[in-house]
Order: C-alpha cells, then structure tokens, then sequence
C-alpha cells in the first residue's frame, strides 16, 4: 500500500497542481516515508515542488518537547532554509502573517484516531486560516491506528477546547483527511480542501486493523511509542485529568495506570465484578512501576497494564474508553473519598476540571462519582451519540 505522500511523490500528474505555486508542510517526526526519509526532504528532493514554509503542531516539527503544555519556536530550518512555524508556542492559530508565504499548505501528520490529540484541532484551525486568506489545502492521508471502531461521548456543546475541536466522540474512527472532509462540511468552511488518498488501505484488516504492520511505527508525539498505546488511548489519555500516573517517565506512557496508594490487583477484581463485558477484547495486568518524571516521580506505584494486543486481543470488543472509566469506578467503589481528579488549566481551557475538559463534558466524572451510577446508565448516555455518530461519518469515508 502507499500513504498520501508517496502516491504524491511518485506521481507527477498529482503534484501538476503544485506547479508554481508556493508549498508548505504541516509535519512532525512521524511524516516519513516508507523508507524513513522525512516528507520535508522528500518533497524538496523532487525539484519541482517549491517548499516556502513548514509548521510544527504541538510536540513541534522534531518531536522535541516531551509533555503536554510545551510551546515550541518558530525557526529557520538549517537545510532547507525555510521558516519552521510553530502552531503550539504564542499561538494555535496559524497568523496572517504565517500563511502570507505559501499558497498550498500540505498536511501530513500520522494522527491516533483520538478527538483529544490535538493534531485535528490543528487541521480544523489550518483549514480555517487557508479560508480567510484565500490558500488551498491538502491532506496526505495516512493510517488511523486505533482503525474504524467508534466510542465515546460526543463533545458537548460550550465545551470546544484545543483537545475538543467539534461534537465528535472520543473514538472517531477515521483518518485525518476524512475528518477534514467532515470539518468542512460540518463547520461550513469554504476553502480548497484536498485528500491525497492512501492506496490499498484496508482499514478493517487482521492483523493491524487500521495499522499495516510491513510499516515501522514512528512516535507521532513523544509519549505515543506504538500500537498498543495508539489502541488503549482514546481511554488512558483520560488519566491525564486524573491524579493516578498515566506511565509518564515509564517505557510504556499511556498502556497503563497506577499509583502509590491503589491495590491493582482488587482493582482489577472490582471491574470485573461491575462490568466484564467492557473487559472484553483486552487483558490487564497487575504491575509495578516507578515513574523518572511526570506524576508520582520516583515513588513505586501498583498499577494496571493494558494489553490491546496478543492473542486474546479482539479489535471489534475492544472499548478503551470503557476500561479506562471502569477503572476509575472500581476506584471510587474501593476508596470513596479517593482524590481521584486533578484541578489546573488543563490545555490552556481554564474554569473547567481537566477531566471534564478531556472528556468534552462532565458526564463520565458525574458517573464515576456517583456511588448509585451503574455501568448500563453510562452506556444509556454513550450509545446513543455512539449511533448518531456512525451515521454522521458515513458519506465522509474514503476506504
């Protein structure tokens, strides 16, 4: 199969409308080609692809900045001497005077599948700049690793936030430039809008369902280290409005959960008991961990790995929002008054608890904190945006 940028690499006629025009390129350290050469170098080797700028969305260009909340600067690119804009430093919001320089912005960002990854936010926010000022826009589409499943609740009106970019679920099980597709058509943006197709993508197939496993992976944010953790974090990015360590300042961020004071293994227990049908399709392990940074540093925590992967692993019954959620209750069942949720400004959206912010409403924390709340009440909330939602994709799908 070939990603977007390599049909546009190997195919003059697809890139006849570039002729003339200047060219900038959305990317981060996972924009390679299959033969690991960046899609920045790639595209100024063609000689006739007029590069004038490049963006780095958050994490930046080189995939340098390790946490969340971490502004990168605008550079001049020492090869290719161009400017380097960050679109996660003073601003979000690509400036007048950033899109002055190109007439055709490229994107090729490899995404999670995850409303909360902020990489479509910054796609919504590009798409938005290149209307008002008149540019055109391309996605080269890549893999959704997480693949086609749909979970979660759907963004709440007033709840829009640079890790909620519109009434999507937490699980949106489409590639990037599908979801571009939507965006347009959702938020009535007229502006140019591309898809430089993937060919031979098959979606729904074993054994990668979403990921075609001939392609190494590349860390698309520094704390996204493989396919596991694509899978399991439309749940564990959860944890990171939670006080429990999300595995930061461990070799497996975000495939796990833990903290000093839980015992995982009645954890465990616990969300067998209230749902096992959420367990389906996964297995958790009881571990031990000490995080080097990040929450918990340097304490030895209990936790829980999940492992989306394997032979008990089941693409379709899989539900990591689910876990995750069951987790939290099996806490909250176990240790009532537990100071489960942390309080700051949560990506720059202030007044708002980061759970809340995460989870684009306060519906899921209301549930885990209410002791009467069972799991088939949250299922009545979810599945019916769960519905709504695989109607609302359809005429967007490309594969």
């Amino acid at each position: 199969m070939k990603f977007g940028i390599e049909r546009l690499l190997a195919d003059a006629a697809l890139r006849a409308p570039l002729a003339g025009k200047r060219v900038a390129l959305v990317a981060h350290p996972a924009s390679v080609t299959r033969d690991l050469h960046h899609s920045l170098d790639a595209l100024a080797a063609l000689g006739d692809v007029k590069l004038s700028a490049a963006f780095g969305p958050q994490h930046g260009l080189r995939g340098d900045k390790q946490d969340n909340m971490m502004e990168s600067e605008d550079f001049i690119d020492p090869v290719h001497e161009i400017p380097v804009y960050s679109l996660y430093g003073e601003v979000r919001r690509p400036t007048g005077q950033m899109m002055t320089g190109s007439d055709v912005i490229l994107i090729d960002l490899q995404d999670l599948g995850c409303r909360i990854y902020t990489f479509i936010t910054t796609l919504l926010y590009m798409l938005e700049a290149a209307a008002e000022h008149g540019k055109s826009v391309w996605v080269l589409d890549r893999p959704n690793p997480a693949g086609r499943p749909t979970e979660g609740l759907t963004l709440r009106e007033g709840w829009e936030s640079f890790v909620g970019a519109g009434p999507i679920p937490m699980r949106h099980g489409m590639t990037l430039g599908e979801l571009g597709h939507w965006f347009v058509d959702h938020f009535n943006i007229d502006v140019d809008y591309r898809v430089i197709e993937m060919e031979g993508y098959r979606p729904n197939k074993a054994p990668g369902f979403g990921w075609p496993t001939d392609r190494l992976w590349i860390n698309p944010s520094p704390n996204a280290p493989n396919l596991n953790m694509a899978r399991c974090y439309a749940g564990t990015v959860m944890l990171e409005g939670a006080t429990l360590s999300e595995g930061r300042g461990t070799t497996r961020p975000l495939e796990l959960f833990g903290a000093p004071d839980i015992d995982a293994r009645a954890v465990i227990k616990v969300m067998h008991d209230l749902a096992p049908q959420w367990l389906d399709g996964c297995t958790l392990r009881e571990i031990w961990f000490e995080p080097t940074f990040h929450k918990h540093v340097g304490q030895l925590c209990n936790g829980v790995q999940i492992h989306a992967e394997g032979n008990a692993y089941d693409h379709e019954a899989f539900k990591p929002w689910r876990v995750q959620a069951l987790a939290f209750k099996a806490i909250r069942t176990l240790f009532p008054d537990y100071d489960l949720w942390r309080d700051f400004p949560y990506e720059y959206a202030f007044g708002k608890l980061p759970i809340d912010v995460i989870n684009g409403g306060p519906a899921l924390r209301e549930w885990v904190d209410d002791s009467a709340a069972a799991p088939g009440d949250l299922d009545a909330l979810t599945i019916p945006d769960e519905e709504a939602w695989e109607i609302e994709r359809k005429p967007f799908l490309l594969y």
